[in-house]
């Protein structure tokens, strides 16, 4: 079984983009989230397509298994999760020996920035880069599921 581990931070200034090596269009859409699963279709690019679904979280991981599938496939599975998809560009950024991985959202989440480390383990240690700001690995609000039902940017937690 895959683990994903992954701790995720809000973005607070564009001090990533000097660093940014690569970047890759998003469309990802919600077939279904509940407290068990969330299976999502993923286009990159428009010119692969993936199938993810993932587990409960636990603690910073959870299980995720991941297909690919025919483009066409993708596409149409894409509007079947319409309305529930997010749309972002992603910036791949190399730091402290990790690739973070720098999410500018578009469409109804424009304005919102994002970034994520995937670990090896969950007690890794992470060198937090300057322009991360608050870690929000465990705020259900800023999940890319959570995002998908409601568009938007999340008010900070009061």
């Amino acid at each position: 079984m895959a683990i994903e581990i992954e701790r995720k931070f809000l973005v607070k200034d564009d001090g990533w983009r000097r660093d940014a090596v690569a970047q890759t269009s998003l469309r990802q859409g919600y077939l279904s989230t509940s407290a068990k699963a969330t299976v999502r279709i993923r286009i990159i690019d428009d010119a692969r397509a993936f199938l993810t679904l993932k587990g409960p979280m636990e603690g910073i991981s959870r299980a995720e298994f991941e297909y690919e599938v025919p483009l066409e496939d993708g596409r149409a599975l894409l509007e079947m999760a319409r309305p529930h998809v997010v749309e972002k560009r992603r910036h791949i950024v190399p730091h402290a020996g990790l690739d973070w991985e720098v999410d500018v959202f578009e469409g109804a989440h424009k304005g919102l920035m994002m970034a994520e480390v995937e670990l090896a383990s969950a007690d890794q240690t992470v060198a937090i880069p300057d322009w991360a700001g608050r870690e929000v690995t465990h705020d259900d609000r800023y999940a890319n599921a959570s995002l998908s039902r409601r568009p938007g940017v999340p008010e900070p937690a009061g």
